[in-house]
């Protein structure tokens, strides 16, 4: 069969898509009986369904099958907007009531004309030398100690992401990266032209001997990794897996890109502190303080100031000068150091929330984490489940928008604690209780 002709049968499917011959959660026949009833070869079959995924048309179970996607206008589920919902356990921003007198405070004078004249001149990749020392106070913890001439800013994490990633990776070069991870990443990449490779993992993070056998297949340029409460699993590396992975990326000269995001829930080591002329740090303050407040940093070794220095200024990921002086004094007067404080005791009684009203079900969750991911039970599905939910007014992100292979994606979902409110987040999670309790077709017949 030609490549036209196959192309063809994909096309059809994504016709039947369209019209709603086939909806979000049908599941496509086995790829042998799709070849049999086509009378074509089973390889040709495998080349169509991969073309779907390719499309984004389709999702990929492992060990359930291929399913029509829960949003086939969606080529990159992480470019939406977040969605709108009574309950959203999707977008994982946690807001204390108390805060906002708090940063009030904080900024209280930043709108006098002397502060304004400062704040909005032209900013520059490395902000302001006040800014830097603000920064490298903060971020210093135990056996890391960053310095001023280190630190980076940009106007939120995810260009900070982007800036070390074009830094380290060349166009059409391959990071490796966690199988199921920051869904951003995805369309980062492909907007820089880089190449994700899934790393596998256990239950302590990413496996070392994946890193060496994918870096012997594809020849990495560099690793992306949250060793530190890792999104979406809660993975937090162990000592010895933190030891393993550095002592690999020596052998291998790969350079290590380390989200840390969501450390600022923990206290453990960052991989920093083993190889500091290894990895880029980034880190924001929008989950620390708020997501209107998006100030990206980074921190880069000295040998690769100029590449870093260079990336955040020809991408125009600078932070605003505003932002800058908005952060610089956050961090400075020690608002950020107890809105953390504030945030680990909020975090951990919601996981305790969560593991009281979810007892039974397959849970994975740092008990420090604003996040969990849950195994469905078998008589459900990641995109129906996400769907049901959505029904009764309740938003959740599926296994698949994490993973980076298509057609790879577990049987599970993401829940974000951190936006309900206390009285939300007990209703929502009694309500995905009991919705996992029912079958999948008793939801299908009764919608």
């Amino acid at each position: 069969m030609s490549k036209f002709e196959y192309v063809k049968l994909a096309d059809a499917i994504a016709a039947d898509i369209t019209n709603g011959t086939l909806r979000p959660g049908d599941r496509l026949p086995p790829q042998r009986n799709f070849a049999y009833d086509r009378g074509i070869a089973v390889s040709t079959a495998s080349r169509v369904y991969t073309e779907l995924l390719r499309r984004g048309l389709v999702v990929g179970e492992v060990g359930r099958g291929t399913f029509i996607s829960g949003d086939i206008r969606r080529q990159v589920e992480t470019t939406r907007e977040p969605a709108e919902a009574r309950i959203n356990f999707e977008v994982n921003y946690p807001l204390l009531p108390q805060q906002w007198a708090m940063i009030a405070k904080s900024l209280a004078g930043l709108e006098r004309v002397d502060a304004l004249e400062s704040a909005l001149r032209v900013s520059t990749s490395t902000g302001t030398r006040s800014a830097r020392n603000a920064a490298a106070a903060y971020l210093a913890r135990k056996d890391f100690t960053p310095q001023a001439d280190q630190i980076f800013f940009t106007a939120n994490g995810k260009q900070s992401l982007a800036a070390a990633l074009a830094a380290l990776v060349p166009t059409g070069g391959r990071c490796g990266v966690e199988a199921l991870t920051y869904p951003y990443v995805k369309s980062i990449a492909a907007r820089l032209g880089v190449t994700l490779v899934p790393i596998p993992m256990d239950e302590h993070g990413a496996r070392p001997d994946a890193i060496q056998k994918a870096h012997r297949e594809a020849h990495l340029s560099a690793l992306y990794l949250q060793p530190i409460i890792q999104n979406p699993l809660g993975v937090t590396m162990n000592a010895t897996r933190r030891a393993d992975i550095m002592r690999i990326a020596e052998k291998l000269d790969l350079p290590i890109i380390e989200d840390t995001v969501y450390g600022f829930l923990a206290d453990d080591t960052p991989l920093a502190a083993l190889g500091p002329d290894r990895c880029i740090v980034i880190d924001s303050l929008s989950k620390k303080v708020a997501p209107g407040l998006a100030l990206g940093i980074l921190v880069a070794p000295p040998h690769l100031r100029e590449s870093v220095m260079s990336a955040v200024r020809t991408g125009g990921w600078i932070a605003s000068g505003h932002a800058l002086a908005a952060g610089q004094r956050l961090m400075a007067d020690g608002t950020v150091a107890e809105l953390t404080r504030l945030k680990r005791i909020d975090a951990a009684r919601r996981q305790q929330t969560a593991a009281r009203l979810l007892a039974g079900y397959q849970l994975a969750a740092d008990p420090r984490s604003y996040h969990l991911w849950l195994t469905l039970p078998p008589h459900w599905r990641s995109q129906t489940f996400v769907a049901a939910a959505a029904r009764r007014g309740i938003a959740l992100t599926p296994s698949s928008t994490f993973a980076i292979a298509h057609g790879h994606a577990p049987n599970a979902v993401r829940l974000a604690l951190a936006p309900p409110s206390p009285e939300q987040l007990d209703s929502g999670l009694r309500t995905i209780a009991s919705l996992l309790g029912t079958k999948e077709e008793d939801f299908d017949s009764t919608e």
